[in-house]
């Protein structure tokens, strides 16, 4: 009996020894799941670990055509491959945004090892936008700004291991957009109703909250952006969430674009190198222009870029009867660039944007805005990202049935052929 005590006493201590071990080894060793609800905005924007764009699944000239989960999640695939872990969404409206959370932990569930986090859009109108009525910009909104918060926050509550982050608005203050815009109090009054709900326990305490818009609108314009409700705006969003767009001022503002004095005796290649370089330092010195607002107003949040990106066709402003801006071998050469740059200063680059969408200009199939992706619709890996198609890391993946392949088959030499040159320009190329 002594013997038999003795016995069960030690396989009693053998038990509680390896339970312990157990226990120490999950505290040194988290899962993926805890990990992914211990991750802040904090801890992904701007970590080149976690790189970031901007997405839609549409396949269709229409977004009445939803992308399926299915199609979200191959998708998801490709991008994470790419090293892609954050994704930026527009609006709350359409079932798109709520799919593609169901996708997302549809995958995390399948395979531990994934991750994919997302800046969920609130698209933000102003009053009689996108009717026959003239835009009220001034002291009403529209009716259905705050149903869309509500779903924003509602997907948030849902799904706090993948929504790092709440934009509110996309583009929304900047007074170009005639057709929608709105006044910085209207962004302000729901950043703070969610930075409210926040503190009330209702949402994620490190859920960040900011607003996605033109460099201009977040001060690093005119000075018809320099009112006081930017100021509290500034105060109350955890980040500023910036856009640039050097390829859109190729037309509107080409100071800076073009080959100039000393350039004429380059290689084609070397010419316009020196041109996207440029481009590139003209964004530059729009996110400086925003710093630079901010320090004067004593001003101290994170800046990362919500939006930038190349078209790699166009046949209107930037195409070869106009800037001679668009094709692919630019596209890559500002992908790279960008990325380069924002990765070295630990800024978040939601690039615009994954794939092709022929929606957003669907009476005009060769227009830019249908252009901007670094796959093609049928999934064609663009010149920016043939070194990941070389590296193997696409392998075995499809888009809608297509094997991902490179554009052009491959062939340098024939997509240089369909390469512009950037206009000759008089004089010294300008400081940015």
């Amino acid at each position: 009996m002594k013997t038999n005590l003795c016995q069960i006493l030690a396989i009693l201590f053998a038990l509680t020894f390896i339970l312990s071990c157990g226990v120490k080894m999950g505290q040194n060793q988290p899962s993926r799941l805890q990990n992914s609800k211990e991750l802040t905005a904090k801890d992904i924007l701007g970590n080149p670990k976690y790189l970031a764009i901007s997405y839609g699944g549409y396949r269709e000239n229409s977004r009445e055509l939803q992308p399926s989960i299915a199609q979200l999640k191959e998708d998801m695939k490709i991008l994470f491959a790419m090293n892609i872990k954050v994704l930026r969404t527009y609006n709350t409206k359409l079932a798109e945004a709520s799919n593609l959370l169901k996708a997302i932990r549809e995958l995390k569930q399948e395979d531990p090892n994934f991750e994919m986090y997302v800046m969920l859009g609130a698209w933000i109108d102003c009053k009689n936008a996108w009717t026959t009525k003239p835009p009220i910009h001034e002291e009403e909104e529209a009716e259905s700004n705050a149903a869309e918060i509500q779903r924003a926050v509602d997907m948030a509550s849902q799904y706090p291991d993948i929504v790092k982050i709440i934009a509110v608005g996309n583009e929304a203050m900047v007074k170009w957009a005639t057709s929608y815009f709105v006044q910085p109090w209207v962004i302000l009054k729901y950043v703070n109703h969610l930075q409210a709900l926040k503190k009330a326990g209702k949402l994620p305490k490190d859920l960040w909250i900011t607003s996605s818009d033109n460099f201009a609108s977040w001060g690093g314009g005119g000075a018809e952006y320099h009112v006081e409700d930017l100021t509290k705006l500034f105060k109350a969003v955890d980040y500023v969430s910036m856009h640039t767009y050097p390829m859109h001022d190729t037309h509107y503002n080409p100071a800076f674009w073009g080959n100039f004095e000393g350039e004429e005796k380059l290689p084609d290649t070397a010419k316009i190198d020196a041109a996207m370089t440029r481009a590139v330092n003209y964004a530059i010195s729009q996110y400086q222009s925003v710093a630079k607002y901010m320090q004067k107003l004593g001003i101290q949040k994170p800046i990362h870029i919500g939006e930038t990106g190349w078209a790699s066709a166009s046949n209107e402003h930037y195409g070869l009867e106009g800037s001679r801006a668009t094709d692919e071998y630019k596209e890559g050469l500002y992908y790279q660039k960008m990325r380069e740059w924002t990765n070295r200063e630990g800024i978040a680059c939601f690039y615009f944007e994954a794939f092709d969408e022929i929606w957003k200009d669907a009476a005009n199939p060769g227009g830019s805005e249908n252009h901007f992706g670094l796959f093609t619709l049928d999934g064609k890996a663009k010149y920016a990202i043939w070194d990941l198609v070389d590296q193997g890391v696409l392998k075995g993946l499809s888009r809608d049935g297509n094997p991902i392949v490179k554009t052009y088959g491959g062939n340098k030499a024939a997509l240089l052929q369909q390469v512009p040159l950037p206009p000759v320009k008089k004089g010294k190329a300008p400081d940015n």
